[in-house]
């Protein structure tokens, strides 16, 4: 993953006149790779969003979530593959736009990927293999912009990947 670069988030004048600081995506990276509920929110054919809590890990930049290629949030990333991840917390807040695909990993992300999952989900019961994916039902999210602050006033930072 290449790494991002760091600006302000665009906000109307009043709400954030004097930032003090930049947040380190080193910090948001490690909030994502911690998290263990991810918002994920799609949009429908009809153009109605939908939003769904996932567990995902967080690996080499990508966020993983896996799945029946039936759900609804399934179905909406095929006919549009943009979507916005949100962390659980709303004051120390992480915002993902990215876009998603369906893959089959290599054997070697498989296993990162099943470590990664066991390392945070065996306690809640899962803790899959990495053959889990062979066959399908595996979701790579690719990052475009990232939106972050620990304090919304001081530190609103945006982060802008490009190709």
């Amino acid at each position: 993953m290449t790494t991002p670069q760091v600006t302000r988030p665009h906000f109307p004048q009043g709400y954030v006149d004097n930032p003090k600081r930049f947040l380190a995506w080193e910090q948001v990276e490690q909030k994502l790779a911690e998290a263990k509920h991810y918002w994920l929110c799609s949009v429908r054919p009809n153009s109605r969003p939908h939003a769904i809590p996932k567990w995902a890990v967080w690996i080499n930049g990508y966020i993983y979530f896996d799945g029946s290629p039936q759900t609804r949030h399934a179905r909406n990333i095929e006919k549009n593959p943009f979507v916005n991840v949100h962390l659980e917390n709303g004051e120390k807040v992480v915002i993902l736009e990215g876009t998603v695909k369906e893959i089959i990993p290599s054997p070697e992300l498989a296993i990162s990927i099943a470590q990664a999952y066991s390392a945070k989900y065996a306690s809640s019961g899962y803790s899959p293999e990495p053959n889990t994916w062979e066959a399908g039902g595996l979701f790579e999210i690719k990052p475009h912009t990232v939106i972050a602050w620990n304090s919304f006033a001081e530190d609103p930072t945006k982060f802008v990947f490009v190709d």
